[in-house]
């Protein structure tokens, strides 16, 4: 049995998906987050989750707040840590010390946008494809190995807003099945390649007509 933790910031839908999934040889050992008001925090206590907060606004540095964090994520013994909408910027040491267990899903198709406002950045740039990518989390932003990618359209009609709706409903799909990968130890880490046998490209189905 695999112990994960889960991080979040706030309703943490991707973390939903992942505990609606049960995923076999898989225990959701804590959902954590950097904010005692996230939705997704009391969503999870109704499931019988193991869930704390901390605050980074209460540390004088980043590093301090990972310290405090790794204290907490350690005391679970987890296998994965799963940053699911978690919106903070981590440290070094932080990655270093969940190196090759720690990932991430990132809102667009990497290395394509990386950061913030992926959506808007997509549509100003004219792509005619948007998406997600799930990877491990290295020090340097958004560029870890990528384990898995999904794809959907965007169409002349698109907001920002409406792209977000389009890609989350293939990270719901998409986040699990890396999950899942993981704790049933298909995924083998080459330079900056994840292998998988067992994945498939997650994509709309228009583009399937």
């Amino acid at each position: 049995m695999k112990n994960i933790v889960i991080l979040i910031s706030g309703r943490g839908s991707n973390m939903q998906a992942i505990v609606n999934a049960a995923i076999p040889n898989v225990r959701i050992a804590a959902v954590l987050s950097n904010s005692e008001t996230a939705a997704g925090l009391a969503w999870a206590a109704e499931k019988g989750i193991a869930t704390d907060s901390i605050n980074h606004k209460n540390y004088d540095s980043r590093l301090a707040f990972d310290t405090a964090m790794m204290e907490k994520i350690d005391a679970y013994q987890p296998d994965l840590v799963v940053l699911a909408g978690f919106m903070r910027i981590l440290t070094p040491e932080f990655c270093r010390h969940y190196q090759d267990r720690l990932i991430n899903i990132h809102p667009s198709l990497l290395p394509s946008f990386t950061g913030l406002h992926t959506h808007e950045r997509a549509l100003a740039a004219g792509c005619r494809i948007a998406g997600c990518t799930i990877h491990f989390v290295t020090p340097e932003l958004d560029c870890g190995p990528i384990i898995a990618q999904g794809v959907v359209p965007i169409l002349d009609s698109d907001t920002a807003d409406t792209v977000a709706a389009r890609v989350l409903k293939v990270e719901h799909t998409l986040f699990p099945k890396a999950v899942a990968d993981f704790a049933a130890g298909r995924l083998k880490i080459e330079g900056n390649r994840v292998i998988n046998p067992n994945h498939e490209i997650s994509a709309d189905s228009r583009f399937c007509a």
